[in-house]
């Protein structure tokens, strides 16, 4: 068996991502032919980080502060110029970054066979020892290359025919556990053959003992507090914590600790060249720790959740850092310091609440009325009407996705009395240079539909039979009024559409007006058993 990473391209994203990607795929191929992966201990070579869409600027901000050259954002990745030192860092440090990726090859290739013969070209032995075993994940942004399962298992033919031609032995596969991860990377039909010197993904940071239903990913909560421009020098808050995954890397942002210090290992721990004395340096090294003055607060309604974030914050060492305890949002009172809040409430998806716009317009009201002279942060679904259910003008709306959602990350800078005199005084809801980025990007659909069905949701779960709202009818009625048949509730017209229907049934023949008749007569008893069906089942 082999280990498949098949990354899919959202639909109305995959036209941009391909053609975005394709400059980076020719500066891979620059990189990679003017410069010998095996002098990068002391000479800089191509290092590629993949991260989420929406966080590459943060992760180019991380490499900067890691001393890091060439550093150059793309979609999804950013990739930037460094020694081995400074790749062994990249893992251990960064906080938005998925994987590293150390490119070894570069070629062009319009089919799988074509794949496979430049593959087979590399000089395996380099990276490879004897009794290693290894895996290939396969990410393609490419018409030429619908299936990349297909693409990683070609990599793996031509990895294990060129040690049975060399050698007379083959190289064996390992699923879980590979001492060598090979990454290939299509887009168009530019690809790029690299190193995975991370192993595991490193959103895995090793502090979660515990989980709850749909945890927020650790790499995009540290994108997301990143993104707020919060570095400890207030206190924090998420009244929807979870399993308190913002909390935990909230304090390891504040304490200045690097995310790598709970992993187990790295793949590069594996590479015939891992340099034990250099990593360990790196680990030992704490001179960016520092105190926290400040606290960070988490709540939950669900004593469960309350319970998994004692146990990762344990689990983490943070305990000193971190309070958490259970109370609902509704309850939530003001912070008597000043504070931040950043919180994560459910989307309607894969976690809803009874009534969501409900919800959502208790956030809002608690904002104002308990959290003013202070600043709210909210991850949510990209929809204007539920986001609408706030209440609030969000001054800073940041495109993000978690996992496949579309989501907005929204800032609300919350103040004491009247705008006017908020502005009068000196304050700024939103800056020039937040303005102009604004008006650069093109303005979101409105999807209706959702905030309709929610709404639908919640009336049918609070009221009674009689208050349901039967879509099935709902969709008939609506073709009829698509076709000019609005017959009503009753079956029959009712004002100008009655006088209309009878205008036009004098100009109809009797055959046609009797059989019209006895259609809306049929359509009404059916309508009429399926009514009496619900309430005979209910009863």
């Amino acid at each position: 068996m082999l280990i498949i990473s098949a990354c899919t391209t959202f639909a109305r994203r995959k036209n941009n991502i391909m053609d975005t990607e394709k400059p980076l795929c020719r500066q891979v191929s620059d990189a990679v032919s003017t410069s010998d992966t095996d002098d990068y201990q002391t000479v800089p070579t191509l290092l590629i980080a993949k991260t989420f869409p929406g966080l590459e600027p943060v992760l180019a901000n991380e490499l900067t502060a890691l001393g890091a050259s060439d550093i150059r954002p793309g979609i999804r990745v950013v990739s930037f110029k460094g020694t081995k030192e400074l790749m062994y860092r990249a893992n251990f440090s960064l906080r938005t970054a998925v994987r590293i990726l150390l490119p070894i090859r570069f070629f062009r290739a319009s089919n799988a066979d074509e794949v496979y013969k430049e593959a087979y070209k590399t000089a395996w032995e380099r990276y490879i020892q004897p009794g290693q075993t290894f895996a290939v994940d396969a990410v393609t942004y490419s018409e030429e290359f619908v299936n990349s399962r297909f693409v990683a298992y070609r990599v793996k033919d031509a990895v294990v025919d060129y040690f049975r031609e060399k050698t007379g032995a083959r190289p064996n596969i390992s699923v879980t556990n590979p001492d060598i991860r090979l990454h290939i990377h299509i887009s168009g039909t530019d690809a790029t053959l690299a190193l995975d010197s991370s192993g595991a993904s490193l959103h895995q940071r090793g502090y979660r003992s515990e989980s709850v239903e749909a945890p927020i990913n650790e790499v995009l909560a540290a994108g997301i507090i990143l993104l707020t421009g919060w570095k400890g020098e207030a206190d924090f808050i998420d009244p929807m914590c979870g399993s308190g995954t913002f909390l935990v890397e909230a304090a390891l942002i504040a304490r200045g600790i690097a995310p790598g210090v709970f992993r187990k290992g790295y793949a590069f721990e594996r590479w015939n060249d891992f340099d034990r004395g250099l990593f360990q340096r790196i680990y030992d090294d704490d001179s960016g720790e520092h105190d926290f003055p400040h606290h960070i607060y988490g709540y939950d309604i669900d004593p469960k959740a309350v319970a998994v974030s004692q146990a990762n914050i344990k689990a983490a060492g943070l305990s000193k850092d971190i309070t958490v305890g259970l109370k609902d949002f509704k309850d939530f009172d003001a912070p008597a310091e000043k504070a931040v809040i950043v919180t994560n409430p459910p989307y309607g998806e894969r976690i809803t609440t009874p009534n969501l716009p409900g919800t959502y317009r208790m956030i809002g009201e608690r904002l104002k009325h308990a959290f003013q002279g202070n600043e709210a942060w909210i991850l949510t679904f990209k929809n204007e009407d539920l986001i609408h259910q706030i209440g609030l003008k969000p001054s800073v709306k940041i495109p993000l996705f978690n996992g496949s959602l579309p989501c907005e990350l929204l800032q609300y800078r919350m103040f004491d009395g009247k705008f006017k005199e908020f502005r009068a005084d000196g304050g700024v809801i939103k800056t020039e240079r937040e303005k102009e980025e604004r008006r650069e990007k093109p303005k979101p659909k409105k999807t209706n539909n959702y905030f309709r069905r929610q709404q639908e949701r919640a009336n049918n779960e609070d009221g009674d039979i009689r208050s349901f709202t039967f879509h099935s009818l709902e969709r008939e009625r609506e073709q009829r009024r698509k076709t000019g048949k609005d017959y009503g509730r009753s079956g029959f017209g009712r004002g100008k559409d009655r006088a209309a229907d009878r205008k036009k049934e004098s100009k109809e023949p009797f055959a046609a007006r009797r059989f019209r008749s006895e259609q809306l007569v049929s359509e009404r008893r059916k309508e009429f058993n399926k009514r009496k069906k619900i309430f005979s089942n209910d009863g």
